[in-house]
């Protein structure tokens, strides 16, 4: 039945529906010795629903989930972002035995490229399969799936094994809360039934505030969102 295909909808004027019985989970950013984003923690488990409502104005008290408060805030929900698939918008950097897809207006400052001097003075050097391996783990960490690694010799993307689940980011580091993450290949379909690209990672906003909805654009950075969840 298509109510139990694993799914996000978008709501005209309202929250994500989520079908499928997907997990929902919160998931952290982890930093390093050096203070760099360097992984991921599951740090909360919701139970499982087969059908569930998740906040997307930013405004409810009921966080993650979705209380009607966007009734009252006038919130613009208006869907912005491009229907066209990742490899028709990316931008493509060669370097030796990798290169490095990258599409801009997906970024989630999470940061993980930062490390070890940053992915794009990595690529100089990766001729070193060490680099090539850093470069590589901090492209599947990428939260929004912004940048993608590509094996020259197969020319097929690197990705992370994820499971199909629902991750709400937060980022202890900047003690600000991120994006809504659909991971595993979890569809997602806009207000009108149009679909976008599913994808192994992508972000989707949650504090209501991004230019490029339904994906986070990074704006929760500048605004300092922060979620308090409901016990």
């Amino acid at each position: 039945m298509l109510r139990d295909k694993a799914r996000v909808t978008v709501n005209m004027n309202g929250p994500y529906t989520v079908y499928g019985n997907l997990p929902l989970n919160v998931k952290e950013i982890i930093r390093n010795s050096a203070g760099e984003a360097s992984g991921w923690s599951v740090i909360r488990r919701y139970p499982n629903q087969r059908i569930y409502t998740l906040c997307r104005c930013g405004k409810s008290r009921s966080k993650p989930f979705c209380d009607g408060t966007h009734d009252k805030k006038g919130f613009d929900e208006a869907e912005t972002a491009s229907l066209k698939r990742y490899f028709e918008q990316a931008e493509i950097e060669e370097a030796l035995g990798i290169s490095l897809a990258d599409v801009q207006s997906l970024c989630a400052a999470s940061r993980f490229c930062h490390g070890a001097g940053g992915i794009w003075n990595l690529l100089e050097k990766s001729g070193d399969p060490k680099i090539r391996k850093i470069i590589v783990e901090e492209a599947c960490n990428c939260a929004s799936g912004r940048l993608v690694a590509i094996d020259k010799q197969s020319q097929k993307p690197i990705e992370p094994l994820l499971e199909k689940a629902i991750s709400l980011v937060e980022d202890p580091i900047e003690g600000i809360s991120g994006p809504i993450r659909l991971e595993g290949g979890v569809e997602l379909v806009s207000h009108d039934g149009k679909q976008y690209e599913t994808r192994n990672r992508i972000t989707i906003c949650r504090c209501g505030k991004s230019k490029n909805k339904p994906f986070c654009d990074s704006t929760h950075v500048h605004t300092r969102f922060k979620c308090k969840y409901k016990k």
